[in-house]
């Protein structure tokens, strides 16, 4: 069953210079439970897509739908249903671990007890209850991105948005993220959309890929299946692949997606 899909969803920011085309009509399906990597270079549309997708940003263009919300329609809707960790993150600095997940689920109108309870259960799957008391200032990167998962997963999310999620992380910090997200996926059923710029980490965490340049999907399949069709070989690097695609200057690159 499909958890989001999008039909010629575009974005056209206007500047000075005059209409700026950031996303010209993205067409994507992303199934439940299935943990989707969404690439592409920088200035791609991959932000704006996913800015969209979170209600963060309206199209121009398109139509979406996020968990079963119309995403111009009944944008309440899609956040009550999905979670957004955003790259640079959002904690408070002065307060606790204990504090920022109780505050976030009574945002989501949770009662003090429930947001209490939820917070404990979040810190004992996420690896935080030893740190519950602490100061968000005083965590680790690791540390206060397992935090970031926290907060977007109080209010129990069918889809889990994640932009760059191990952004500065050291590799240890990056592998024990990744098992995080594998297992969110596999206990609860979530639909994870991630955005990222390592590719290893495209490569190890997701079903499937889309690839995205100049404000269109470019090429999608699982990464085995693009490494075979764009680099050759299942043993190549999914770089080799990624540069295949976006470094092509055919019109039918540029217009028209590849499904592998």
């Amino acid at each position: 069953m499909a958890v989001i899909t999008t039909a010629g969803l575009a974005r056209t920011f206007t500047t000075a210079r005059g209409p700026v085309e950031a996303v010209r009509g993205i067409d994507l399906t992303v199934e439940s439970g299935e943990i989707l990597g969404f690439l592409g270079p920088n200035g791609a549309g991959k932000t704006t897509t996913l800015r969209m997708l979170t209600t963060l940003l309206t199209p121009t263009g398109g139509s979406a739908s996020v968990a079963g919300c119309d995403l111009t329609r009944d944008p309440v809707g899609v956040r009550r249903r999905s979670g957004y960790v955003a790259q640079a993150g959002g904690v408070d600095p002065q307060v606790s671990v204990r504090e920022e997940l109780v505050t976030q689920g009574r945002l989501y109108r949770m009662g003090r007890a429930q947001a209490v309870a939820r917070a404990a259960e979040l810190a004992d799957d996420l690896g935080l209850t030893d740190l519950l008391d602490r100061r968000t200032a005083a965590l680790s990167g690791g540390q206060r991105r397992r935090l970031d998962l926290a907060m977007g997963l109080v209010h129990r999310p069918e889809v889990l948005f994640l932009d760059e999620p191990t952004t500065g992380l050291d590799p240890g910090s990056r592998a024990d993220l990744w098992d995080l997200v594998r297992r969110i996926r596999g206990d609860h059923g979530t639909t994870v959309f991630l955005t990222t710029h390592y590719l290893d980490e495209a490569d190890a965490l997701a079903d499937r890929l889309v690839i995205v340049d100049k404000g269109v999907v470019v090429a999608e399949g699982t990464p085995s299946a693009l490494k075979t069709a764009y680099a050759g070989s299942t043993d190549a690097s999914l770089q080799d692949a990624f540069l295949a695609v976006t470094g092509r200057a055919t019109t039918a690159v540029d217009t028209a997606p590849v499904a592998v």
